[in-house]
């Protein structure tokens, strides 16, 4: 999905509340704070108090809580009991690493291949949507396929959430803090990414998004008092050099024009500098990251769950609204709307909604912590690859290396330990 990485954002954050509604880990699960998930470790002090809405604590301790931030991003808050920081053994299978997966001799094959696949399945849905999303814009409109992908795949995580007995939101502030997400976390994400589509790549534009990290990064640091050390220093500094690299054009990194040329060609509207696509999709990463910061606050007042499938339903509703005052070109456009678009909305809202989503979810309950940290990076490459055979979209070698110094940079940042300078 467009989204679609942080996936998840690697962020040690400061003490603070109890989380409510949270997943709880599986006895023998470590909160390892070099998840790629925003992970809090924190003293447990007043785990009683919260008990009426979390349930009884497991033996080993430690709460974890999912909730989305940006569609193809989620975000993991652990709670670690006093004393249990980073005790825990980490040694279950369904909690190595893919390569650790890979070698296990008590799986057989066929155990291996639908391990690895069920791991890998929401990050290719995730990958793979963007290309569709694509595909769909020209025949119908962007702002119609973003409420298009939201609205149903929110209803169904809504149901899922409802059917595993989670909670609804209740109370004004759980419906403000939900609203507020919607707006920057749903419609302004989703509407800058399906604008940016109509004339940027799917995979230079997932590369652009899963850029977010870094702006997390300076916001945690900005708005929550977290510090930085020295690879998040380093990281962002490679990342801005990444992202130079994948907007700038390539004849001015290799002597066949000005740096400067191309800064003035942009602003006078000549297109040699960054384009109208590149921008909205920049703009989608800063509302990806502004959401991804949102999450901890979202989810004290509303289970992360139901947070995630409401913001997406009203996210979309704007969205909505605004492809609606469009009906004069959209109404025919949907009239004469093929087979395969109606098979590709279907795929961008199922699969790479509500099921990436649904399964995503599934895998962190149980523990596949750090299976899933391992693959939080194939977004950006299922899309590139997709959009190759489908579309025959390529990158030039110079963003091909722009695409491995950000997305270097963003492993280099969500990398850290905690503490660490």
């Amino acid at each position: 999905m467009a989204a679609p990485l942080t996936v998840l954002t690697a962020r040690m954050g400061r003490p603070g509340p109890p989380p409510r509604g949270g997943v709880r880990l599986p006895r023998g699960t470590a909160a390892s704070p070099r998840l790629p998930g925003r992970v809090s470790a924190r003293a447990d002090t007043d785990a009683s108090a919260d008990s009426a809405v979390q349930g009884p604590a497991p033996r080993d301790g430690g709460e974890m809580e999912c909730a989305a931030a940006g569609m193809d991003s989620v975000v993991c808050d652990i709670t670690v009991p006093e004393g249990r920081e980073g005790g825990a053994s980490t040694s279950r299978p369904d909690n190595n690493s893919l390569t650790d997966i890979l070698a296990d001799p008590s799986l057989d094959v066929l155990a291996k291949t639908l391990t690895v696949g069920n791991l890998v399945s929401p990050f290719f849905f995730w990958g793979t949507s963007m290309v569709v999303m694509k595909s769909l814009v020209p025949h119908t409109s962007g702002l119609f396929v973003g409420a298009a992908r939201l609205i149903p795949a929110g209803f169904l995580l809504v149901l899922w959430a409802a059917l595993d007995g989670r909670k609804m939101p209740s109370g004004a502030k759980a419906w403000g803090a939900i609203a507020l997400f919607a707006l920057i976390d749903g419609a302004m994400f989703q509407g800058f990414l399906t604008e940016g589509l109509k004339t940027t790549s799917a995979g230079l534009g997932s590369v652009i998004i899963d850029s977010q990290p870094l702006s997390v990064a300076l916001l945690s640091a900005v708005f929550l008092g977290e510090q930085l050390g020295g690879k998040a220093v380093t990281g962002l500094l490679v990342g801005v050099l990444g992202l130079l690299l994948l907007e700038v054009p390539s004849d001015a990194l290799t002597g066949g024009g000005s740096l400067g040329g191309v800064w003035i060609d942009t602003i006078e509207g000549r297109g040699a500098g960054l384009s109208e696509g590149d921008a909205w999709m920049l703009l989608s990463a800063q509302s990806m990251a502004v959401g991804t910061v949102m999450v901890p606050w979202v989810c004290r007042f509303v289970d992360p769950v139901m947070a995630t499938g409401w913001h997406m339903v009203l996210g979309g509703v704007p969205l909505a609204f605004l492809a609606a005052r469009e009906a004069d070109t959209l109404l025919p456009a949907l009239a004469a709307i093929s087979p395969e678009d109606l098979l590709g909305l279907a795929y961008v809202t199922v699969l790479g909604g509500a099921a990436g989503y649904g399964i995503f979810f599934y895998n962190a309950s149980k523990g596949n912590l750090t299976a899933l940290s391992s693959l939080t990076f194939l977004t950006p490459v299922f899309a590139a690859t997709a959009g190759y055979f489908a579309l025959q979209e390529t990158l030039s070698p110079v963003q091909l290396l722009g695409a491995s110094v950000t997305l270097g940079a963003v492993f280099l940042i969500n990398s850290r330990k905690e503490g660490e300078e």
